[in-house]
């Protein structure tokens, strides 16, 4: 039986005044499963580490994308033409960030179960992660895609530290700085890649 079809005897249940009845039959058609989880805040290098890893690819598009740093460093720039704002909100920000920027996600989300280790993580973008949120893959039609590599797409990282050696590190803000660490902390990561 449908889960509409049996809301709609439950519904029925209710109208009759019969709500032991409409929990049981809801109980044993589709339950609800409590999920007690715990999040956490993974350090910047770890998700950096991610992102190289899967060579700043989307895993649930296969798109590429970008090194935060270099998308604020166009912001910089071009504040009027590629604006930023630290919320992100949408009337403020380029649609760009949500679309390029690198994110986590669990594959299976920790609220339906999915567990908090590598094997359960991939690179995507803010977008696609607002998009699946706490849906599982087959509810959303999205599906995994092949890692990258470094040394065919590097998220523009290259193109950021020819940027630092001629110009210097811009003082944009400290999540721009963090974000510098976060790239030093793995440069023997992105190095290795490209060299080999």
């Amino acid at each position: 039986m449908s889960e509409l079809k049996t809301l709609e005897i439950i519904m029925n249940l209710l109208l009759n005044e019969d709500k032991q009845q409409a929990e049981e039959l809801l109980n044993a058609a589709i339950p609800h499963e409590y999920i007690v989880y715990s999040k956490r805040s993974m350090p910047l290098d770890k998700k950096m580490k991610i992102y190289m890893e899967d060579g700043f690819i989307d895993r649930y598009s296969g798109d590429q994308l970008v090194f935060p740093n270099v998308l604020r460093i166009i912001s910089y720039e071009l504040p009027n033409v590629f604006p930023y704002h630290p919320n992100w909100k949408m009337s403020h920000c380029h649609a760009a960030y949500w679309k390029l920027f690198p994110t986590y996600d669990h594959i299976v989300p920790i609220s339906r179960g999915g567990e908090d280790t590598n094997i359960n993580i991939v690179t995507t973008s803010m977008l696609n992660n607002s998009l699946k949120s706490n849906w599982c893959l087959e509810e959303t039609g999205f599906e995994i895609h092949k890692k990258g590599n470094l040394k065919e797409w590097d998220g523009m990282i290259g193109w950021y530290l020819k940027y630092i050696d001629k110009y210097g590190k811009p003082n944009i803000d400290n999540n721009f700085e963090k974000w510098h660490f976060a790239l030093l902390k793995n440069i023997d990561i992105y190095y290795d890649a490209i060299n080999n």
